[in-house]
């Protein structure tokens, strides 16, 4: 279980019960206190607990990522002067957001944080209520555990508050995505990716441009002397996921960052590009494996409606009355969607005669769901209630429909959104931490 509490959570910091963390620890042969100051971060601060315990995560991780390789492949573990920048790093970037989001009084409560729980517990095959014994057993504090949880949360909200809100898709992009998406969905593909960046501060001096340059043709040369990406993204990459090896998991084609988006796409598994440069500095990225898509295929149902509200003249027993009275008005003969546009309270379907579309199912209260899985071709259902009222609902027809290019759309619009969250995301950092007073102890 700890192989995968460790891959599902990645690298936040966990506190850990084993003899290990003691009071001092050993470092480069020099005996540090734990609970000096490793940072000073605006009004916070780092703890040389926290950069510890994080370093420990990080080996963990590494030693986990190369379980299933090689000998022959498995690549030295990086100094633990490396690991120390890296790491105090990323801590220093989660303090600095952290402080923003109080600042702006985002706030994650205990039922926020239980649900996530929950659900990292049930992907385990557990319950909340046993989750703590469970990572206790890995030498895993619940307590800081959960408090992490809460900050990762916290991180989140803040970041869509500042950066993916802010990202607008324009019609002319999704024409132009689609324009150049001349094949079908199941023609599309999946990329997995994973990315070396050197970043360069908001503002660049010839000299930072220079040092990030001939860092980056280092970098290069060494990956092509055969040296382990990822293990040169864990030493040397300034990206958020350098901890990681560099990886960005999967994407979409057009999901990747339009830096490096066609160079992916025309790449083979295992390739990996020249450096490039951006307003954020200079990248190498690689293709780790690639696959294909398949056609979208669903059922759906097209359904019309009657809603009758119950109000200050009509309660609860009248609103069903009525309701029953209009199912035999049509029973008898009546046109249903006469009777709509006359009488259904649900305006945005009573102009069309109560026809809802062609609608997939799963999409609507479970009680009006519940009618439809029950109903024939052409069969009205008895009078039935939701929260909106009191309905009769009937199924005109059906059809398996190729959803294929409504999903290409709905993609495009996911994929040029994601490929400007990378982007700017890393700039978003970038700039907040320029603008951070930041007093590095080591």
């Amino acid at each position: 279980m700890k192989k995968r509490i460790l891959i599902l959570f990645g690298l936040y910091i966990f506190t850990f019960t084993n003899p290990s963390y003691s009071q001092t620890r050993e470092l480069g042969g020099v005996g540090e206190m734990l609970d000096g100051v490793i940072a000073i971060v605006d009004e916070g601060v780092v703890l040389r607990s926290e950069l510890n315990n994080r370093i420990d995560i990080v080996i963990e991780n590494i030693k986990l990522s190369q379980e299933s390789l090689p000998p022959e492949q498995i690549a030295p573990m990086p100094p633990l002067s490396i690991l120390e920048e890296q790491v105090l790093e990323q801590l220093i970037l989660q303090e600095i957001q952290l402080q923003r989001a109080e600042r702006f009084g985002i706030r994650v409560n205990d039922e926020m944080v239980n649900l996530t729980l929950s659900s990292f517990a049930e992907d385990l095959g557990l319950s909340l209520d046993s989750l703590p014994e469970a990572l206790l057993l890995q030498g895993i504090n619940y307590n800081a555990y959960r408090e992490e949880t809460r900050q990762r949360m916290i991180i989140e909200q803040l970041q869509q508050r500042d950066v993916f809100a802010r990202i607008i898709v324009s019609p002319r992009e999704i024409g132009l995505c689609l324009q150049k998406s001349s094949v079908s969905l199941a023609e599309e593909t999946d990329y997995n990716v994973s990315q070396i960046l050197i970043s360069l501060p908001s503002n660049p001096s010839q000299a930072d441009m220079t040092n990030a340059q001939n860092k980056i043709d280092e970098i290069y040369k060494s990956i092509e002397d055969g040296i382990d990406f990822s293990q040169l993204a864990i030493t040397y990459s300034d990206g958020q996921n350098a901890l990681d090896g560099g990886s960005l998991g999967w994407r979409k084609g057009s999901q990747l960052p339009t830096l490096f988006n066609e160079d992916v796409i025309n790449m083979e598994e295992e390739e990996y590009s020249q450096p490039i440069q951006s307003a954020s500095g200079f990248h190498i990225v690689k293709l780790n494996e690639a696959r294909g898509v398949t056609e979208v295929i669903i059922d759906q149902i097209r359904a019309r409606h009657i809603l009758i509200q119950p109000n200050e003249i009509l309660d609860d027993d009248a609103t069903q009355q009525k309701i029953t009275e209009i199912r035999n008005q049509i029973i008898n003969g009546d046109d249903f969607s006469t009777l709509a546009q006359a009488l259904s309270e649900d305006n945005a379907s009573a102009a069309e005669g109560g026809d809802l579309g062609w609608v997939e199912p799963g999409i609507f209260v479970p009680e009006f769901d519940e009618q439809l899985n029950q109903l024939n071709h052409n069969e009205i259902s008895q009078p039935f209630k939701t929260r909106y009222g009191w309905h009769i609902v009937e199924i005109t027809d059906t059809r398996r429909y190729n959803n294929t290019e409504e999903l290409k759309e709905r993609s495009c619009v996911d994929q040029i959104r994601g490929s400007k969250a990378e982007e700017e995301l890393e700039l978003w950092l970038r700039r907040i931490r320029d603008e951070a007073f930041v007093d590095n102890k080591i």
